[in-house]
């Protein structure tokens, strides 16, 4: 019996969790990040601040929460790419390909969003650190696969993750993409990711 009841207080708690996640990222939308403060994220929710820090001790700590969740999302789609029953070029390609796109439509979507994945970047938290690392982690086992198949050259493919990653950190980066959008004077993401596989096939 409390091993059920216990279950329904984890379940209470994480759609809690859940509604705060929710509402906090739609006014950090709309209304920005350092524009939104846990009064207001309590005042939409229709309780009171001290029942928001129930679940988070702080603003921070909400924003910290969130940048983890959309780092979830990107990983699962690196996930589902490398598992793909193609040849380790592809994958890559379609690796590099998707979170380009990911970071274009989520993270830049809107101003306020790309504010919120600046602050997270600039604290450089924790979260950000350990998704770096999964994201090679995967990587090193596409290129471990090339390796074996004779498609790339005869290499650490950790340390050749690393090397990757940071090639294609132009598509990736929000900053950078920001920045580089518009400008024409910049290699294209087709360009940078030709250029990334190559390397790997010397």
């Amino acid at each position: 019996m409390s091993e059920l009841a216990d279950t329904g207080v984890d379940a209470t708690r994480q759609e809690n969790v859940t509604r705060i996640l929710d509402t906090a990222e739609r006014l950090f939308r709309h209304y920005g990040y350092s524009k939104t403060n846990v009064a207001d994220i309590a005042r939409d929710l229709e309780m009171s601040p001290a029942n928001i820090y129930r679940f988070f001790a702080s603003k921070t700590e909400i924003h910290q929460a969130l940048c983890a969740r959309m780092l979830a999302a990107s990983y699962q789609q690196a996930f589902e790419t490398s598992r793909l029953p193609l040849s380790a070029s592809e994958r890559l390609r379609r690796y590099a390909q998707g979170q380009h796109k990911m970071t274009v439509e989520t993270m830049l979507d809107e101003k306020k969003v790309h504010e919120m994945v600046v602050v997270a970047i600039e604290r450089d938290w924790h979260v950000i650190e350990k998704h770096i690392d999964r994201m090679d982690g995967l990587l090193a086992e596409i290129i471990r696969d090339g390796v074996k198949a004779g498609e790339f050259a005869d290499q650490d493919p950790e340390k050749a993750a690393r090397c990757f990653g940071a090639s294609i950190v132009t598509l990736c980066h929000p900053q950078i993409v920001a920045q580089c959008l518009a400008k024409e004077n910049r290699a294209t993401p087709e360009e940078l990711i030709e250029f990334a596989i190559r390397a790997l096939k010397k």
